[in-house]
């Protein structure tokens, strides 16, 4: 299987994207290669990504694909960026605008950046930079333009910004500085061939070609492709980890959250598995890792092993899951669906609420009366129940809050 995330680069309605070996995704955005439709020995052909209106692709969530076994091909705009800066570790670049960001003749973003409508339409509402490049040196070499006219349009177009580069700029500017003649040969250029000088579409083309002719999966320089995990990767994956139980569907992370706040024993629970981790790789105890991270001298006032060691889980991990989750009951489900509902109706029912404008203040009274740290900080009662820091539980109890209150008043009614 062949996945395609395309956007303004390619139309929908594009011949060479009406075939069965293509799975034509939009533009990519953060967490899209997490996608489980996308398996050991596909291919991700990466065209066009969001990095403006929404989180961009980041390259560890390249690498952890292709150290999953997915061939990853770029091309023509945020593609192309991404493979020119991945070449070395195994990512595989096509096409001119691709070797000329290899080579250094193309350096900026906003060279293949293009406006979109906000309202998730496709279409480029502005002219890519690297385009009209194209263009240009077409115009010198048939005598269109000077070497030096060229090279003053070329400036003036790089000075606006690429949100800005609109048709009606672009010939505004042309025929400031080059007269009604450059903009008529474009014209007749365009009437012949409707993509004339459209360098993103063709490369784009070339990577689709590329991808069905199935070259093998490219190895890095170092010679073996690296397997990527960190907790941040976890962290980016964890987010769309879902089961289906009952009927319904429900976030992993929920889920887990839940019992991380609202089960006293789950501070045991933590422990076990920061135990059962330390066991994972040479059967080192946990206390003697501790010691040897604290230069091996007794101290009766060293920190607990969950204040040093805070691993992110993966719970796309169905063991993972099952362990760290091994209290859950059906009313637990209930619950965290119940609160998920809450939020909904709460963003029916208040202008502008979400769970993410609840004061932290709120949030953290809240985890400090159920853990019952007093007035002391909730920072180690929340490291013990595995969160990375305070912050991080508080953030977590805000999506539970409206939800938990409800369930609280009508319990004391």
């Amino acid at each position: 299987m062949i996945h395609v995330y395309i956007g303004p680069t390619l139309a929908p309605t594009e011949p060479a994207l009406r075939t069965w070996q293509l799975r034509v995704r939009p533009p990519a955005r953060h967490g899209d290669l997490d996608d489980p439709a996308i398996e050991r020995g596909h291919t991700v052909v990466l065209i066009d990504g969001v990095y403006h209106q929404a989180p961009a692709l980041r390259h560890k969530e390249i690498l952890a694909a292709m150290s999953g076994g997915v061939r990853v091909i770029g091309a023509a705009s945020i593609g192309a960026l991404r493979a020119a800066e991945l070449r070395g570790h195994g990512m595989l670049g096509s096409g001119r605008i691709y070797h000329a960001y290899v080579s250094g003749a193309l350096t900026g973003d906003d060279e293949v950046a293009v406006g979109q409508a906000p309202d998730g339409d496709l279409d480029a509402q502005t002219w890519p930079l690297v385009n009209l490049r194209h263009i240009l040196r077409a115009a010198e070499r048939e005598r269109i333009l000077t070497g030096r006219t060229a090279a003053l349009l070329l400036q003036a177009l790089t000075e606006i910004p690429y949100q800005q580069r609109t048709e009606p700029a672009v010939r505004a500017v042309c025929r400031r500085i080059a007269g009604s003649e450059l903009l008529l040969w474009m014209r007749a250029h365009r009437l012949r061939d409707p993509h004339w000088g459209d360098v993103k579409r063709a490369d784009a083309l070339g990577a689709l070609a590329l991808a069905q002719a199935r070259a093998p999966l490219s190895v890095p320089l170092g010679g073996q492709l690296i397997p990527v995990s960190t907790g941040y990767t976890r962290a980016w994956a964890n987010r769309r980890a879902i089961q289906e139980i009952g009927g319904r569907t429900l976030p992993t992370t929920a889920r887990l959250a839940y019992q991380q706040i609202f089960d006293p024993e789950f501070p045991q629970v933590w422990g076990r598995w920061l135990e059962h981790l330390a066991g994972q790789d040479g059967a080192v105890p946990l206390g003697r890792r501790l010691a040897y991270l604290l230069d091996d001298h007794p101290d009766p006032a060293a920190p607990a092993a969950y204040l040093v060691f805070r691993p992110v889980p993966d719970l796309r991990d169905p063991a993972t899951t099952a362990f760290l989750i091994s209290r859950e009951t059906a009313a637990d489900r209930d619950a965290v669906a119940r609160y998920a509902a809450a939020n909904t109706a709460m963003r029916d029912q208040v202008r502008g609420f979400s769970p993410e404008a609840i004061a932290d203040g709120v949030a953290s009274r809240t985890l400090a009366r159920l853990w019952r740290t007093g007035t002391d900080p909730i920072e180690d009662a929340a490291a013990a129940r595995g969160f990375r820091n305070a912050a991080d539980a508080v953030d977590h109890m805000k999506n539970f809050l409206a939800g938990f209150l409800a369930d609280t008043a009508e319990r004391i009614v």
